[in-house]
């Protein structure tokens, strides 16, 4: 068989479009896949819990500002607080899209914000506590518009 000009670019138009479609981000649903992505990006498992919220609307006409905000149930004392929560958004070009820490004695547990969305998606939060546990809260936010372009 002779190699042709016509096979190279045909090899290589093959091989580029399996790359393109191995880096497309993966469809994150809830149950299992929410689990495997929170212990992907931290190396731990998180649980449910009430004591964890995070609230957004289910619906927004745009994804450039979507509300959220965040709550945990927390004394903020030196031995029982807050110490970070991380949020992320599985179908947004860069995952991790927010992150704040705590200080105990000095904050409430709370944080009012808005961010970007690339479409309808789970958005996932992740709070650590100062006794070394991984809280998640999740919800699925459907937007119009892509706010990440």
């Amino acid at each position: 068989m002779r190699l042709t000009r016509r096979h190279m670019v045909t090899t290589g138009a093959i091989g580029i479009g399996a790359w393109a479609l191995s880096m497309w981000p993966r469809r994150v649903r809830a149950g299992d896949e929410i689990l495997d992505l929170v212990e992907g990006m931290t190396g731990r498992t998180a649980t449910e819990s009430s004591q964890f919220r995070l609230l957004m609307p289910a619906e927004f006409s745009t994804g450039y500002t979507v509300p959220m905000d965040i709550q945990v149930d927390s004394p903020m004392t030196e031995t029982d607080h807050l110490k970070s929560v991380r949020v992320f958004a599985p179908e947004n070009p860069l995952i991790e899209v927010a992150q704040f820490h705590f200080s105990p004695g000095r904050c409430v547990a709370r944080v009012s914000t808005r961010i970007r969305l690339a479409g309808p998606q789970y958005v996932v939060a992740l709070a650590e506590m100062s006794d070394g546990r991984l809280l998640m809260a999740k919800s699925w936010i459907s937007v119009a518009t892509n706010g990440c372009r």
